[in-house]
């Protein structure tokens, strides 16, 4: 008498992940191969059914394994994707749904297309703010519905279209612009005493024209850090002298702090980029509550970088998140470009900055580059 093959089941087989994605490879065969053994042996040997059965069960425990291993790697890998996923049974049921369409569930009420309709479609919703494409189409006798963000996408795009408008208007306005500041300068030299303070405040309105020009401009094009060493100190002489150039109304007093150290980093646009934060300051306070205001400038080294300083009193921030955003403002005066512009500035220095919109305090920190 034959005594029926061994098999050793202590040891769960190891599983190759392309049988898991191929049920037709050669698992298939080895299992169809066993079950004819199977049936040889009970015909063969009869009283060997009880081993030879508890050998099959082991071989469907096995197979029962092998599938759930395959459904938790496909449930794992439509967990990665970045989309919402929604199937539904053609009778309007629902069958499958990942973390991410749980979360945002309700946009599903947002979808024109009934889950019976078998018609394929792409829509752009938005919803909580966001932009979403959502798709749907038939697979399998189900309706496959995918929402996927594109919120990204679509304010890049439209900043590009902004910006586009924005430097060719900044390009038609710059040559009158620059005519009615040569006008001004001229009518200064001949102008009466009491005519002045007109032209003064002529001249300070051209000035906010010409940086929100400069700004558009640079911020279109892009920007390249061309750093240089610099005394930290020389900037405080700069920005006093684009105070006197803005206009505004309440008693303000600055106080500067640069300490004459040298660093490397490009003075023009780190001008600019603290100027910002400057009118920035000094346009909270105009819209504040405060009769006095107070802005503080400082400029360091410390702890092996560079720190720039600027706080105020003004008016709160409406919403300390939008801060950095082009084109979009809460204020009475500018564009919403100037931090935007700073941002990017900073960032061209490899730097970065912080925030502490409770105490209406930025902090901004460049690399070490001292020398």
């Amino acid at each position: 008498m034959r005594s029926p093959k061994n098999t050793d089941k202590s040891v769960s087989p190891q599983i190759d992940p392309a049988q898991l994605l191929d049920p037709t490879q050669d698992r298939n065969d080895n299992d169809d191969k066993l079950g004819q053994d199977f049936l040889r042996e009970i015909q063969e040997n009869p009283e060997n059914i009880k081993q030879l059965l508890e050998e099959f069960i082991n071989i469907s425990y096995r197979y029962e394994k092998d599938v759930k291993d395959a459904k938790a790697l496909y449930e794992w890998l439509i967990e990665t994707l970045p989309q919402a996923i929604w199937v539904y049974n053609y009778d309007g049921s629902f069958f499958y749904r990942n973390t991410r369409a749980i979360e945002i569930s309700h946009i599903v009420e947002l979808i024109q297309a009934n889950p019976q309709d078998s018609l394929e479609s792409t829509l752009e919703i938005e919803c909580d703010k966001r932009i979403f494409l959502v798709q749907t189409s038939s697979f399998q006798n189900r309706l496959l519905i995918t929402a996927t963000d594109i919120t990204s996408q679509k304010r890049q795009a439209r900043l590009a279209s902004m910006g586009q408008i924005s430097a060719h208007l900044a390009h038609e306005i710059r040559n009158p612009i620059g005519s009615m500041s040569l006008l001004a300068a001229t009518l200064q030299k001949s102008a009466l005493q009491s005519q002045l303070p007109i032209i003064d405040e002529l001249q300070k309105s051209i000035f906010r024209v010409e940086r929100i020009i400069k700004a558009t401009l640079l911020f279109s094009k892009g920007i390249s850090a061309n750093k240089q060493p610099l005394r930290i100190c020389e900037l405080q002489d700069e920005l006093q002298a684009f105070v006197k150039s803005y206009s505004f109304s309440k008693d303000i007093a600055f106080h500067y702090a640069f300490a004459d150290k040298v660093a490397y980093m490009d003075k023009d646009l780190i001008l600019i980029a603290l100027q910002n934060f400057l009118f920035n300051a000094i346009d909270a306070i105009e819209e504040g509550d405060n009769e006095c205001g107070q802005v503080v400038l400082e400029g360091d080294i410390t702890q092996g970088e560079v720190c720039f300083l600027i706080k105020d009193n003004g008016k709160p921030f409406d919403n300390p998140n939008i801060l950095f955003e082009p084109f979009v403002t809460t204020k009475l005066k500018g564009n919403g470009l100037g931090l935007a512009l700073s941002n990017h500035i900073i960032q061209a220095h490899s730097g970065r900055i912080e925030l502490n919109a409770k105490d209406k305090e930025f902090r901004i920190y460049l690399p070490k580059v001292s020398v």
